[in-house]
């Protein structure tokens, strides 16, 4: 049998950087085709979406109509229910009671203006009607005109707390947010007040000699 010289390469190999039998043909480019150094940009199907161009339902805010209509609610409950606390303010004899109805009518105006304000900005027009004044001025009853405001600044704070994730600006959400605060110590105030004033008609109303 023939040995092989290690000196020559063996006929069964293949000389370095041949292409293998049944290997596809490299072909290097043409010389006089020149590749892009800035190929062309792939078209997207839709535009990019950014959060501050979206539109406010799209995002889960109040649009701008919805959001008219719902500070003109609010503006409207505000109105009835510092006119009931004048009212109040006028009629007490409770030093107490004209104190906090003082308070409310001092909130009141202020956050009257700033819901007057921001109708304005939305290029809107503030309405001039006041809910439910004219059914709480018919209430007689001192403690049923408090009532009648517990019950709406209850409802003012019910509509502040859906409301508050839905507003967009900035600006306007800090200033609702501090409605909301407001309204829910003048509700807590309004709830103490009654409470004694109802236990101290209580009292008074027993018959001379009755156990306690």
């Amino acid at each position: 049998m023939a040995r092989l010289d290690p000196r020559k390469p063996d006929a069964r190999t293949h000389a370095r950087g041949a292409p293998r039998a049944g290997a596809p043909e490299v072909r290097a480019p043409s010389a006089g085709v020149a590749r892009s150094p800035n190929p062309a940009p792939v078209k997207l199907s839709s535009p990019v979406c950014y959060a501050s161009e979206a539109d406010d339902r799209y995002m889960g805010y109040l649009d701008r109509g919805l959001l008219v209509e719902q500070l003109n609610r609010l503006l409207e409950a505000e109105r009835a229910r510092d006119r009931v606390g004048a009212r109040l303010a006028a009629d007490a004899n409770d030093p107490e009671l004209r104190a906090w109805a003082h308070v409310i009518g001092v909130d009141g105006a202020r956050w009257r203006r700033m819901l007057i304000g921001a109708l304005r900005t939305l290029h809107a027009e503030p309405s001039q009607a006041a809910g439910g004044h004219a059914k709480a001025m018919a209430i007689c009853d001192v403690e049923a005109r408090i009532g009648f405001v517990i019950r709406g600044q209850a409802w003012i704070v019910g509509e502040l707390t859906a409301i508050l994730p839905k507003v967009r600006d900035d600006a306007l959400h800090a200033n609702l947010r501090e409605m909301l605060a407001a309204h829910e110590r003048n509700a807590e105030s309004a709830a103490s007040i009654l409470e004694r004033r109802t236990a101290s008609l209580r009292t008074s109303a027993r018959p001379i000699g009755s156990e306690t």
